[in-house]
């Protein structure tokens, strides 16, 4: 009987050695452990066809959201207001960024409420860039598909914002 008992301790004893040899991968502290957790990143706006390029000091940028689609340069800024959002798109051609003027271009709005508004956009020669507006008021995020066309090539991209 002794010997019985000597051999469940003994087994016991490598089954924990195992167990403890399994579970070696985690962080010996806390300060290891909460440094390996990572934070879901949020993205603001996903485009997965298009490469976002980040504006750099001195660059054609006007503060909005940008995209590099092609020889394309698209940048995309909403301005609430009280009465709505002003929505000013700049379309650029090339390296120079050559403002491109009769291009056809709609906006596809998704409001917070998920009902869609499609928003004309058309071109301010006085202000070089191209304007719409958006009546509504209420709070939360707006998904936005600028669609565009230039001379029947399609350039298009996926914006959003917050009131």
């Amino acid at each position: 009987m002794k010997s019985f008992k000597l051999g469940a301790v003994i087994l016991g004893s490598i089954g924990l050695i195992f167990l403890g040899a399994c579970s070696s991968n985690q962080p010996a502290n806390s300060e290891d452990s909460a440094a390996s957790k990572t934070e879901p990143v949020a993205q603001t706006t996903p485009i997965p066809t298009e490469t976002v390029a980040q504006k750099k000091e001195g660059e054609h940028g006007r503060g909005g959201q940008i995209i590099e689609s092609g020889e394309y340069h698209l940048e995309f800024v909403a301005a609430p207001s009280e009465n709505g959002t002003n929505i000013d798109f700049f379309l650029e051609k090339g390296e120079k960024h050559e403002t491109v003027s009769d291009a056809k271009i709609t906006a596809q709005v998704q409001l917070p409420s998920g009902e869609q508004k499609t928003i004309p956009i058309k071109y301010e020669a006085s202000e070089n860039h191209y304007h719409g507006k958006l009546s509504e008021t209420a709070p939360g995020e707006y998904k936005v598909a600028i669609i565009s066309e230039v001379n029947g090539e399609k350039v298009n991209g996926r914006f959003n914002f917050k009131r």
